[in-house]
Formats: C-alpha cells, structure tokens, sequence
C-alpha cells in the first residue's frame, strides 16, 4: 500500500460518508460509540464543505440527529 493510499484508507476510517450505515435508533447506542459517531459525522461535515462547497443533506441530517441525542441526554 502507498502513503497515498494509506492515507485514504484512513481517511475514510475517520469519517461517516452518506453511503456509510447508520443507527436507526441514536438512544440505543452507548455514550462512548455515540461520541464516535459524532467525531466521524463532524470529520465528514468538514471534508463535504472543503472537498465539495457544501454539506451533503444526509451529513447535515445525521449531525442534527446526533446533537438532538446529546441534549436529550443532557437533559436525563
């Protein structure tokens, strides 16, 4: 594997691409995977908007989906 490749194949572990599955359920999922999925969501927000201008609708999606869980748990 080249540098280059190995830094994609990295990449692509960082972050949560629209293609990517997602739980169905947010408040099923333990805290520590959830702040997970938040780091791979915010990572994939930040590549859309250099790599494309713009976020994709599913990222901007799952993000407010996961803010809402952690105001929800906040909340408890």
């Amino acid at each position: 594997m080249t540098q280059e490749e190995s830094g994609a194949a990295m990449g692509k572990k960082l972050r949560l691409t629209p293609e990517d599955d997602f739980p169905e359920d947010l408040g099923k999922v333990k805290d520590q995977k959830l702040q997970i999925l938040d780091s791979e969501v915010q990572r994939q927000l930040d590549h859309e908007v250099i790599a494309d201008g713009e976020p994709n609708r599913e990222t901007e999606f799952r993000h407010y989906e996961l803010d809402e869980e952690f105001n929800a748990r906040d909340e408890r």
